[in-house]
């Protein structure tokens, strides 16, 4: 167990340090972006409006992790189910659990580690112009574009969901047909004899001992992507309802043409499925609520609407949106840069202040570029959102568990019913055996007596 143990760590180490790997990159090719595309717009050229080094950056650091997640979890199989061979479990159902949790835990932080960086630690630590944080000594600490970063969440959402649908539709249609196409030019090489329904059908693929097992884990890793993360993409519903339409039809067509026919087996429950997506279910409550809270723009702008834009704070007469921008500028004297982060000042020309996104005190302050009073109405506003909206959310589902039974009441009386007559035919069968037996034996009593008195004829 420790072995197996320190292997699955071992795995998700790996993960993280190529995630690591991913960040790297988008500080390295961020600035050869910004240095090789064209800084000069044309208005009728619509990919170099959109073609901002922001978005080159996501697209391809998106592309890239997802060719990195798709090779680890390749490996990671082949891996997982040797370490759970090894193990030797008992029992079928506990080979089967042990291995759930071995693939889920390396596939939970495989396809969803880079969306929780983005989500919630990017842009996060970056400390202000006259002191960055660097990573390894070197590399700055990359932030987010200025609309935030909901849409490099929902790029790499939408190639990582989508690349894994139409990835695992190749595997799972062209792989098998391939495969069977290749042996029947195999057998129709070596025969032209009439072959026999059963043996064309003993020659197409095994559905091997884990049976729906990859099934179960591609709806678990889908509904993982669909309510983690659904704040920041509310299309991905959609799009997989879209695709779990095309996946019926096609696991049918594989299942009944290009794999051999199951064979059934007795299954109490499905197993370590049920408290994983429980577990997900409850998750996704609270990185819902943290992507809306920290990572959108929702709880700043309310604060500045219903406290910030009026007075003692604000200078308006009426709530209203008008300075919020401004508002969410600080002020940065240009003689306060470090010597290693300073800019060249012939950029700035006669200019001596700057502004950046942040919430601090101006130079000058005696708590100069320190956190402002705005800036702690909103960490108290968005972790007071965070616990209303999570017991809202908690206390709304417990309802419609209480409200909706998981067995019918129709269910449930049927099942009172099979147990009364189970019980009723435990009680019966030991006097009906008895009865037999006691007839059995009056009989052969009444014989034997029966035959005492009868007179013996010569």
């Amino acid at each position: 167990m420790t072995f197996c143990t320190s292997a699955v760590l071992f795995w998700i180490l790996l993960i993280i340090a190529s995630v690591i790997g991913i960040i790297v990159y988008r500080l390295s090719v961020f600035l050869v972006f910004s240095a090789t595309l064209p800084k000069h717009i044309n208005g009728t050229e619509a990919i170099q409006k959109y073609l901002t080094p922001q978005a080159a950056t996501s697209i391809s650091a998106s592309v890239i992790s997802f060719i990195i997640i798709m090779i680890l979890n390749m490996i990671y199989e082949k891996v997982a189910i040797m370490i759970t061979n090894y193990e030797l479990p008992r029992t079928q159902t506990d080979y089967e659990n042990s291995l759930t949790m071995k693939m889920f835990l390396f596939q939970f932080v495989n396809y969803y580690s880079s969306c929780f960086y983005i989500a919630f630690f990017k842009g996060k630590f970056v400390g202000y112009p006259g002191d960055p944080v660097y990573w390894l000594g070197k590399y700055r600490n990359e932030e987010c574009d200025p609309g935030g970063c909901l849409l490099e969440l929902t790029t790499q959402l939408t190639i990582v969901m989508g690349g894994k649908a139409i990835w695992n539709n190749i595997q799972e249609v062209l792989l098998p047909w391939f495969k069977n196409l290749i042996g029947r030019c195999c057998t129709a090489a070596r025969s032209e004899m009439i072959v026999p329904r059963w043996e064309q059908d003993y020659h197409l693929q095994p559905i091997g001992k884990l049976g729906l097992f990859y099934e179960y884990l591609e709806m678990v890793i889908q509904f993982g992507f669909v309510t983690l993360f659904v704040a920041s993409f509310p299309l991905a519903p959609l799009l997989a309802v879209i695709n779990n339409l095309l996946e019926i039809r096609v696991d049918a067509w594989k299942i009944t043409t290009q794999f051999r026919r199951m064979i059934p087996q007795k299954a109490q429950d499905i197993g370590a499925w049920q408290p994983i997506m429980q577990g997900i279910a409850i998750l996704a409550v609270v990185t819902n609520a943290m992507i809306i809270a920290f990572t959108s723009d929702m709880i700043p702008r309310l604060v500045y609407y219903w406290s910030f834009s009026v007075p003692p704070y604000g200078d308006h007469s009426s709530y209203t949106m008008k300075g919020y921008i401004n508002n969410t500028l600080s002020v940065f004297a240009i003689a306060d840069f470090r010597n290693e982060s300073k800019p060249v000042f012939p950029w700035f020309k006669n200019q001596t202040t700057c502004r950046y996104r942040d919430f601090r005190y101006p130079p000058g302050h005696k708590h100069q570029y320190e956190h402002n009073i705005y800036y702690w109405h909103v960490i108290a506003a968005k972790l007071s959102f965070i616990i209303v909206m999570e017991h809202l959310i908690y206390f709304v589902k417990f309802i419609i568990s209480y409200a909706i039974p998981d067995v019918s009441h129709k269910t449930r009386s049927k099942i009172k019913r099979q147990k009364y007559l189970t019980q009723i035919l435990l009680h019966e069968n030991p006097l009906k055996s008895m009865k037999k037996n006691m007839g059995n034996i009056a009989n052969k009593i009444f014989k034997g007596a029966d035959g005492s008195f009868r007179p013996k004829y010569e």
